[in-house]
């Protein structure tokens, strides 16, 4: 199983502002990681009913969750605060106009640990759930889930385990997607929240290395 970092360097922004930050509130116990785009190009992937969403790009924001005593990272595409693709024409009212999710995609996985800066890595045990605002829902990456399992990467007891966390998903998440979005936005809220009285950036290995001169907008 693959170990993945939650600023996400394998996607090759991991010099854009990233925060971290444990957050304990009525509506989530968990990690919280907020990653700021400042620039870079515009990525889709194309879904049945929302057509080409929108998942990169300068001026968005993604909101990573890990609540507590589950097995899964579930990461909000937001569009740059306020809007949203116009292309998107069967695009519903958002549950917050400032907080507009492109898409949420929802990795299964097996554990969470750290690194040595202190930056949370998550082990990808391969099932995702896609959801968009438009009503799409898509189990991704089970033959990949099978595959790990007939190879004996995964014994029984952790492939039985990944099933019965999509299914977890499937039920809180995509029986009601305008409760889900106006949820993430609530706690994006509180992420936002964080940073303006002062949560600082996390510092991962990526930016030591950058010239101490740089500066990340918040």
């Amino acid at each position: 199983m693959k170990h993945k970092r939650l600023n996400r360097d394998a996607w090759g922004f991991q010099y854009y502002p990233y925060y971290q930050m444990r957050i304990d509130h009525e509506l989530f116990h968990g990690l919280a990681c907020l990653i700021r785009f400042t620039d870079g190009e515009k990525n889709y992937w194309q879904m049945p009913t929302a057509g080409r969403v929108q998942v990169t790009g300068s001026g968005m924001t993604w909101l990573e969750l890990i609540p507590d005593d589950t097995h899964r990272v579930i990461t909000v595409f937001y569009f740059p605060d306020g809007t949203h693709e116009e292309s998107r024409n069967r695009y519903p009212v958002p549950a917050n106009p400032l907080y507009q999710p492109s898409l949420w995609y929802i990795d299964v996985i097996e554990d969470m640990e750290q690194d040595e800066d202190g930056v949370a890595v998550f082990v990808d045990k391969y099932l995702d759930v896609i959801i968009s605002p438009e009503g799409d829902i898509k189990i991704d990456d089970r033959d990949e889930l099978d595959a790990a399992y007939a190879s004996g990467e995964l014994n029984k007891a952790q492939y039985d385990e990944a099933l019965a966390e999509c299914g977890h998903i499937l039920h809180e998440y995509c029986g009601d997607i305008r409760k889900t979005d106006a949820w993430s936005a609530a706690i994006r809220q509180i992420v936002e929240d964080r940073i303006t009285q002062g949560e600082p950036i996390t510092i991962s290995r990526e930016v030591r290395r950058l010239n101490s001169k740089q500066v990340f907008p918040k």
